[in-house]
């Protein structure tokens, strides 16, 4: 159902309010349900200590018509990270609905969850909201008898255009939307896919097509799965043993490789890494002059000493994964670090040996920002005699200037620390400066 009006209103089973990971946001849908429901429900709230960003919660509804109500967190957008935005606001959606099967609940009444305040497109987050809502209800269908969208008159010509596209009411109407429906619909869940994540599968998965079909039966079986058992690899340990005898191919050993790097990025999917995340030591930004990702490494926030340095690892992969299918560049601010953010050299030789091919091929530049003489001969020796291929991909770069020849400004979140310290050394930065050839 569409009904424009006030979601805190409705007499459903359970209605939604967005928030922010606080639950203390001040927005109109917020308002008039702290209103309607009563000073119990912020009581409440704090019992809840927050909700992250896509996920959903559960209060009792209080003086509402509504017996419950489903608090969620939108994302807020930023074009650069639209990825991450759809992922966001699909999950919201998804988690209020599977909160309802699980309460066994009749029906639920929606506010937009996507506020003007967080700057999601209205149109492109109504997209998500409906198809998720559908694809939901196709799988769990019986669990729920009604789903409200509940709307203003400002996003009520939205969901009018977009509902019969998602939900004809009838044969005619279906065929006329039908040419409007946009190609990307998500999966069979209605989640966004990203086609650099997904998985592609062909008649003999990992085999060339001219291999024969024994060699295609044994690498199909050895791509099942993602551990030993499944697999039916056999004899890991002496697969090991015949890699270090050096009797294995290089095929054998790049897909023994392989292997170890799947597992590390199941592990890594699997594993809570949010108290690496929140160092905020490596995260994506824009992009650079030639159109590609921007990977940043802030090397103050990374405390070598305190730190699992092998979660740390984890986490890399998790990030990275789908960042290096396409071309990347890395930039590493070396500003204001000591002895206590050094990564050794034996961490960064396991890195640089578990990441897949990919990592390094797709790398196209690793710039070194504000480097010093130590770390400028620490580099050189561990490009020299540790790993290969990396010696001519980094640049120093002494100022942020000399960055911005290569990253416009705009592109790349900077730490507040970053930019007090160039000012003081180099003076202020000038964005009019002229590209530099060397970058």
């Amino acid at each position: 159902f569409l009904r424009k009006g006030d979601v805190a209103l409705l007499n459903c089973t359970a209605i939604v309010n967005t928030s922010n990971e606080s639950l203390t946001d001040k927005n109109p849908v917020s308002e008039s349900i702290f209103m309607h429901a009563g000073p119990d429900l912020r009581d409440e709230l704090q019992k809840l200590k927050g909700c992250r960003t896509g996920e959903a919660k559960l209060t009792k509804g209080f003086n509402l018509a509504a017996r419950f109500i489903i608090h969620t967190v939108g994302p807020k957008y930023k074009s650069r990270y639209r990825t991450a935005a759809e992922s966001s606001l699909y999950s919201c959606y998804r988690n209020v609905l599977q909160l309802a099967k699980e309460q066994a609940m009749c029906s639920v009444g929606f506010c937009v969850i996507n506020s003007l305040k967080r700057c999601y497109p209205l149109e492109d987050a109504t997209h998500i909201a409906l198809r998720t809502v559908r694809r939901f209800l196709e799988i769990h269908g019986e669990t729920l008898e009604k789903v409200v969208f509940a709307v203003s008159e400002l996003e009520e010509a939205t969901y009018q255009k977009l509902l019969p596209l998602y939900f004809p009411r009838s044969l005619e109407e279906e065929i006329q939307s039908l040419p409007y429906l946009p190609a990307d619909i998500g999966n069979a869940e209605g989640e966004p896919v990203v086609p650099e994540r997904q998985i592609r599968i062909t008649e003999k998965p990992g085999v060339p097509d001219d291999a024969s079909d024994e060699e295609g039966l044994e690498a199909d079986l050895s791509f099942i799965g993602s551990h030993a058992f499944a697999r039916m690899e056999g004899d890991v340990d002496k697969q090991r043993r015949l890699i270090l005898q050096g009797q294995l191919s290089e095929a054998a050993l790049q897909k023994q490789h392989q292997r170890n790097y799947n597992r590390w990025l199941c592990q890594a999917r699997a594993e809570d890494l949010s108290d690496i995340a929140s160092l905020k030591a490596l995260y994506q930004t824009g992009v650079d002059h030639c159109g590609r990702t921007v990977m940043v490494v802030v090397g103050r926030n990374i405390p070598v000493t305190l730190i699992d340095m092998e979660k740390a690892l984890l986490y890399f992969i998790h990030v990275m994964d789908h960042i290096a299918v396409k071309e990347y560049v890395l930039v590493y601010f070396h500003t204001l670090t000591n002895d206590y953010n050094q990564l050794d050299s034996n961490f960064l030789k396991k890195l640089y040996d578990v990441v897949d091919a990919k990592y390094k091929r797709n790398l196209k530049a690793l710039y070194f920002v504000h480097p010093t003489f130590r770390s400028k001969v620490s580099a050189w020796f561990f490009t020299t005699f540790t790993v290969s291929g990396l010696k001519d991909k980094i640049h120093y770069v002494e100022s942020l200037q000399q960055l911005f020849t290569a990253i416009p400004p705009e592109q790349i979140d900077l730490p507040p620390f970053v930019l007090e310290y160039d000012a003081r050394e180099n003076g202020p930065y000038y964005s009019s400066y002229p590209p530099s050839p060397d970058l």
